[in-house]
Parts: C-alpha cells; structure tokens; sequence
C-alpha cells in the first residue's frame, strides 16, 4: 500500500515542474560562476552588454513574432528608466566587481535584494505594511553582509567591488518597486526584451566608451563560452522558466530560488573553481539566507504582472530573482 501510494505520487510529478525549478535553482545559481570566467579574461561591460542585448534581441523579436504587441511612446520611456537601474547599474557594478569578487561570496551579496526591496517598499514607498519579520530579517540580512564586508573576513577581497554589487542590488531593488507604478507593456517577453536590449545596448556604449574595445578585445574561447551560456541558459531559459512557474504556483514557493542560488553557487565556486569558503563566509551566507527565509516564509501569494525577471527575478519583493 504504502509503495502504491509513493509510485503514484512520483507518476503525479510534472517533469516540467521540475526542469523548470532546475532552472531557476541551479542555472540561475551557475551564472555567478559563469560572469567571474568570463571577465577573468574579457571587458567586464562588453560581456555584460553582450549578454543581455544579444538575449534580449531573441527574447523581444521572439515574443513579436507571437502576436505581442509594440510598446506605445510612454511605455518605451518607462522601459529605458527601468532598464537603466535594473541592467545598467545593477549588472554593470555586478561584471566589474567580479573581476575581484569570488563568485560564491557575489551570490551571498546579491541575496540581499529582498531585504533592501521591503525596506524601500516599508520605510520610502510605504507601499507595505510594517511587520515585526520585517525588522527581523533586515538586521539578520544586514548583520550577514557586516561580517562578509568586515575587515578580515574577505581574505584578499578589496571593499569597493563589494559596496559595488550592493549598490547594484539597491538599484535593482528600486526599480523592482517603481515597476509596480509605471506603464509597462502587458507582455512579460515584450518587457523583459526589450529592457535587456536597451541594458545591453547602453552597456555596449559603456564598454565602448571606457576605451574596453580599443582594441578590439581577442575573446579566449572560455570567455565566448561563459557569454553564451550566460545568453542562453541565464537570460532566455532561465526567465523563460520563471515565467512559466510563476503561471501555474505562488510566486512565495517560485521565488524560493532567492535562497538556494546562494548555496549553488558557492558549491560549484569552490569545486570547479577552487574559490575558498572561510569560516566567515558561511555565518555571514547562512545570515543573508536565513533572512530571506524569514521574509519570505508564509507570503500571501500575489497575482502576476506584467515585470522584468530575476536576478529574479520584479513587482514586489516576494516576485523578485536574483541575477542575475
């Protein structure tokens, strides 16, 4: 009886369901890996602008081709707005800071955009209502980024790229938060797609002006490697995949990805790349998680809008990814 109940549970399991956390959990938790190889040895803004204007491209061409319509005049302006804070700062501050920053340790930092997403949405906006868990996971979140950040615990790690990728986690958050407020297009592809272009066209800028391509950067094949993968498994199936979850469960148990990206990357940082995992690193990972956890945990699930990703993903902080 007990064997019939189990093989009937496992026949019940939508192999969709999961692939697509798959997805969500280990992709989107390899693409930390994957930005530190390719800017170990290419222009952190050219494969950042790469990335998301070639995915972005596909992603919006792809999504007209299905019927989605053209995004009018006020939308396009709202769209470049959000494309500036949550591709431009927040993946241009990410790529160049992990040209110094393990990406195990990255991963850990970039967990913090729950936590800064509420307390803009609790404290700024008052667009939500304060509650004691609140309070809890912030200093929690926080408390696990003084101990990374504190002098020592970083090994060799300079303090700036790592104020960097906050402030880039800030950025995101804020435009996490406006999205809810702005007219966007009804599509979530023709969003999305359209944002990462102009992200990426705006970085391609970036990385052309900064003299990046002067001369033109000889990519290694690794490098070309990592910027595809990046395209392909981290902007297009990634998103993809979080899109379709987000249908067909809460947005709680879909964003459950904002905690396990962490571990993923760490894992695959310390035994692909042979990244170190100090004692540090673990109280302050275990911290930031923790109070992701917290702040998650019993979420009333929200409907779906139309909003960007990660990183996690956009609406309001229990929809967000993070990566990235």
């Amino acid at each position: 009886m007990v064997m019939n109940r189990f093989w009937d549970r496992v026949r019940r399991i939508d192999i969709r369901v999961f692939a697509a956390f798959f997805a969500i959990y280990v992709l989107w938790g390899s693409t930390f890996l994957a930005i530190r190889v390719a800017v170990l040895s290419a222009p952190p803004w050219f494969c950042a602008g790469m990335r998301f204007f070639l995915a972005g491209i596909v992603l919006y061409a792809f999504t007209r081709l299905r019927g989605g319509p053209t995004p009018s005049l006020p939308e396009w302006r709202n769209l470049f707005l959000l494309a500036l804070l949550m591709f431009v700062v927040t993946y241009g501050a990410l790529f160049w800071a992990e040209i110094t920053v393990p990406s195990g340790m990255t991963s850990i930092l970039e967990a913090t955009m729950p936590l800064m997403t509420i307390a803009l949405e609790v404290l700024i906006f008052r667009r939500s209502r304060f509650q004691f868990k609140h309070l809890v996971a912030v200093i929690l979140g926080f408390g696990g980024v003084v101990v990374l950040v504190a002098h020592g615990g970083a090994a060799s790690v300079p303090i700036l790229p790592m104020i960097a990728i906050l402030g880039g986690s800030l950025s995101w958050s804020l435009g996490s938060v406006l999205t809810g407020s702005l007219r966007l297009p009804q599509s979530r592809g023709i969003t999305a797609g359209a944002e990462m272009m102009i992200g990426g066209g705006i970085l391609l800028a970036m990385s052309a002006a900064s003299g990046e391509l002067h001369p033109f950067p000889h990519l290694a094949p690794r490098a070309l490697v990592a910027v595809a993968y990046l395209v392909v498994a981290g902007s297009l199936v990634g998103y993809s995949a979080f899109v379709w979850l987000l249908g067909r469960m809460p947005a709680t148990r879909v964003s459950s990805h904002a905690y396990v990206n962490p571990v993923v990357a760490l894992a695959l940082g310390h035994f692909i790349a042979a990244e170190a995992i100090t004692p540090r690193m673990l109280v302050g990972g275990l911290l930031v998680v923790v109070s992701v956890v917290l702040l998650l945990a019993r979420a009333e699930p929200i409907p779906a809008k139309p909003a960007l990703l990660p990183p996690s993903k956009a609406i309001e902080f229990k929809d967000i990814c993070c990566n990235e």
